[in-house]
């Protein structure tokens, strides 16, 4: 809505140059956040960049630097360091394009339906119904110089083959452009995930009976729910499985990522805080 304050991430990419565009003629007073991790030399200029995009478009600038060690998962610790530093509700330029590589990512990592759900839309992701094609044309009629990230062609990196050889191969095999399949599948199964959310929410996971009563799908739901508070990820399946375990009574306590035991006493389950997790058979069971 104009007059909304937006902070946007801008890389100096097309997508994100785009974003910054239509956020600032939609009348938002939109900021411009450049996060620059020091990973390749001449990343400076890059915030130059977008500091001259964004005094031509009428956007505010702010410029950040981070430090990302490397090592393994860079790209994952890059981005979640780049997170951090944009804060709650920044908008990033995340397009169709890019939701339907995350399904693909998500699909290969077995995340499920919430991981096939990919990225919602809103205010955090303006842009996501925009193909890439038209986010670079947008940013060649503005006449908007772009940063060009020699990352993005870097197969070392899985997004990078999803993107240059996976999705090419789906839509080959196809014989249809698969982008605006994945994306329409992830929007109708967020629909899905958003119904079993709301059912699971209703479910009482300290309650042993009511969860080792309840469709297995809606008491794994519970119990990530639950078990999500307790640290920024909820456990994996194995661990969701033992605490249904712990809820129909095949075993007196188990233990969980992150450091969480879970015991039943009275019919009633309890996470606590624990120092040395047992083996990864998550405790003893009931004989």
């Amino acid at each position: 809505m104009p007059g909304t304050e937006l902070r946007c991430g801008v890389s100096g990419g097309p997508d994100s140059l785009a974003m910054l565009a239509l956020a600032v003629a939609a009348g938002c007073r939109a900021t411009a956040v450049h996060v620059d991790h020091g990973l390749r030399p001449g990343s400076t200029v890059e915030a130059e960049v977008v500091a001259a995009a964004a005094s031509r478009l009428g956007a505010a600038f702010r410029a950040e630097r981070v430090r990302v060690a490397p090592g393994p998962n860079l790209e994952a610790r890059a981005r979640n360091a780049r997170r951090a530093v944009l804060g709650e509700g920044a908008a990033t330029g995340h397009t169709m394009d890019d939701q339907a590589e995350t399904v693909l990512l998500n699909l290969l990592r077995g995340a499920a339906a919430d991981g096939l759900a990919g990225m919602a839309p809103g205010p955090a992701h303006p842009v996501l119904g925009l193909r890439r094609a038209e986010t670079h044309a947008l940013c060649a009629e503005l006449g908007l110089e772009v940063v060009r990230d020699p990352t993005n062609d870097d197969r070392r990196f899985l997004r990078n083959r999803v993107r240059h050889e996976l999705l090419p191969l789906c839509s080959a095999v196809a014989g249809r452009d698969v982008v605006p399949v994945l994306a329409r599948q992830a929007e109708v199964l967020r629909a899905d995930v958003e119904v079993l959310e709301a059912m699971a929410g209703a479910l009482d996971p300290t309650d042993g009976a009511a969860l080792a009563g309840a469709p297995e799908a809606l008491a794994r739901r519970a119990v990530r729910r639950w078990l999500r508070a307790d640290g920024p990820h909820p456990p994996d399946l194995a661990g969701v499985e033992r605490v249904l375990g712990v809820a129909r009574g095949e075993r007196r306590a188990t233990d969980v990522a992150p450091a969480t035991r879970v015991r039943r006493t009275a019919g009633r389950l309890r996470a606590e805080p624990v120092a040395c997790p047992d083996d990864a058979r998550g405790g003893p069971a009931v004989r």
